[in-house]
């Protein structure tokens, strides 16, 4: 593709907010709150209608170098064609210059719709709050995401015999963090209402240190199985049943 044909197509759909496509043989240089330099390569430039400007090599998933959105699009032609990306705040430059570029086309893409993710923690959390029983049988719950001074429970239920419960839900493994977490809400709410307080972690796994701690504190276990369909989640079981620390032994 000639030079002078692909700065029509990139000025045309920068003009008219499109995202454009240039493939090619470009180097990238960069300056603002560091300084960067890409030798020559055949890579891919994505620029959006937002200002967005990206640059992918063969390999990855993230972008080599990029700017983000709100950014001034502007190109140069001479015996290669400049296409530079500019932001004032704070004051940043990404230069990608072609050499050749085998393809460019603009495309004018409509797209309203937000991102709806399923199977998060408070999706978890929800379900949870619909079917208390399957964490333990009699527990009442009374709030969800109650604040604290440093995070949010989860939820905050009593059970049959009036403790007050703590409850945390992950979606992944539970490590050291998520028991220091647990303790921390579990002791605050010990504070506050001047009673008795359990903690109940609940996650799909947890590893042996983590275990081995949660024992220490006296906090509590359940094995959390559920599985994750489009447009919904579903809580399979709750275990109470786990492995002790000497079964990983």
């Amino acid at each position: 593709m000639e030079l002078t044909e692909a700065q029509a197509i990139v000025e045309d759909a920068v003009s008219a907010k499109k995202m454009v496509i240039v493939v090619g043989d470009c180097s990238v240089k960069y300056h603002g709150r560091a300084a960067s330099k890409l030798s020559s390569g055949e890579r891919v430039v994505i620029i959006k209608g937002d200002g967005s400007f990206l640059v992918h090599q063969n390999k990855g998933m993230a972008a080599i170098n990029y700017q983000p959105p709100k950014g001034v699009i502007t190109t140069e032609l001479s015996d290669t064609l400049l296409i530079r990306a500019s932001r004032q705040s704070p004051r940043e430059l990404l230069e990608a210059t072609f050499s050749k570029v085998f393809f460019a086309q603009s495309f004018a893409l409509s797209d309203d719709s937000s991102l709806r993710v399923f199977g998060t923690e408070k999706n978890l959390s929800d379900l949870i709050m619909q079917s208390p029983d399957l964490v333990e049988e009699g527990l009442t719950v009374l709030n969800q995401e109650s604040p604290l001074s440093k995070g949010k429970i989860d939820i905050f239920a009593r059970d049959k015999k009036g403790n007050s419960v703590v409850i945390e839900v992950k979606r992944r493994t539970a490590g050291l963090k998520e028991v220091t977490q647990l303790q921390r809400y579990v002791d605050e709410v010990d504070k506050r209402l001047d009673t008795s307080t359990r903690g109940i972690l609940c996650a799909p796994k947890i590893t042996p240190a983590a275990l081995h701690m949660l024992e220490e504190k006296s906090l509590e276990f359940r094995t959390l199985d559920f599985e994750i369909h489009n447009p919904s989640a579903k809580i399979k079981s709750i275990r109470k049943k786990q492995k002790g620390l000497g079964d990983y032994l």
